[in-house]
């Protein structure tokens, strides 16, 4: 099998955005349950730090993912929602849950 430079492979440049620990939990949330405000993710995702929180959320508003929306200015306050390109991964949340479903254990 060839080596293949991982800038070329589709698979490795998607993982860089969605593959780190806790990114596809995010996404899930913002599907299912809509705009989020920063505390309720972190109430929702139990054991994710905020600075990993705010580390991931920033990647996925940087890739066009997810759109941090503000609703106050004083003082400021946002939540997050998925965007038109991030609704494009609701087959792979789908067929990862259906996976879980088959051949994992509660």
């Amino acid at each position: 099998m060839t080596a293949r430079p991982d800038k070329y492979c589709p698979i490795a440049r998607t993982l860089e955005v969605v593959g780190e620990r806790w990114t596809l939990l995010i996404l899930r949330d913002l599907v299912l349950d809509g705009p989020r405000k920063f505390q309720d993710l972190e109430q929702s995702l139990a054991g994710i730090s905020p600075n990993t929180l705010s580390a991931r959320l920033k990647i996925l508003e940087d890739s066009g993912i997810v759109e941090r929306r503000f609703y106050s200015d004083h003082p400021p306050r946002a939540e997050y929602l998925i965007t038109p390109k991030g609704r494009e991964l609701r087959p792979v949340l789908k067929t990862l849950k259906r996976w879980g479903e088959r051949h994992t254990r509660p």
